[in-house]
């Protein structure tokens, strides 16, 4: 309790066609440590293309993985000390969500594929993630979960970084998901325009972590 849990450092770069690539570095800074980069693309529509993550756990090598999204598959290299090298592909019998990638930054810009025009309500993300593991301290490796969403609605917060309009959403691991019912519910604030910053967000007992915002720079 009111201790720093870790950091994380992110980059939006907003391409003149539409897509995006949001870059992050992240530190957690429990017993093991854990220190991520990740680098991860999404086209015009938001459709997720490629993302590459690197781990370390205790200040040693974890594993490194690109991963690859169309459509009509998912495939993945990775190369981890326990594993060797991997090789992954996964046919998709339809075009997923999303890709979740760990840091905190996507979490919140995963929600964007709730349709808020609907009001509060619940849905399913369909999607996949480098690690099943809810620090991601895994080797890379291609991980199919369906994780449980709610749109709870909009309000105006105050963080570190300042006042802003907010939407929020939470999410909910029922059991169906794939990680067995074990993650508390996760309430997420992010920034209420085409961005999805994220703003602020809390995780329930008994892990009772908070995130902030403490700063932030638009060009």
């Amino acid at each position: 309790m009111d201790q720093e849990r870790g950091l994380e450092f992110f980059h939006f770069s907003l391409h003149s066609d539409g897509k995006v690539t949001i870059r992050a570095n992240c530190e957690i800074e429990d017993h093991p440590s854990v220190l991520r980069d990740i680098v991860y693309s999404l086209d015009e529509t938001g459709y997720p293309t490629d993302c590459h993550v690197r781990l370390t756990l205790d200040d040693t090598f974890l594993g490194s993985g690109w991963f690859r999204i169309t459509k009509e598959f998912i495939e993945c290299e990775s190369i981890s000390p326990d594993l060797g090298r991997v090789s992954q592909r996964v046919d998709l019998d339809e075009p997923i969500d999303g890709f979740g990638t760990h840091p905190v930054v996507c979490d919140g810009y995963l929600l964007k594929v709730m349709d808020r025009s609907k009001g509060p309500h619940k849905s399913k993300v369909n999607c996949y993630l480098p690690s099943p593991d809810h620090r991601g301290a895994t080797a890379p490796l291609l991980a199919r979960v369906n994780i449980g969403t709610e749109y709870v609605g909009d309000e105006e917060i105050t963080v570190k970084a300042g006042t802003f309009e907010a939407h929020h959403f939470r999410f909910i691991d029922d059991g169906t998901a794939g990680m067995d019912g074990q993650h508390p519910p996760y309430d997420v604030w992010v920034t209420a325009d085409d961005d999805f910053i994220m703003l602020q967000g809390g995780v329930a007992e008994p892990m009772a972590t908070w995130y902030e915002l403490e700063w932030l720079e638009r060009d």
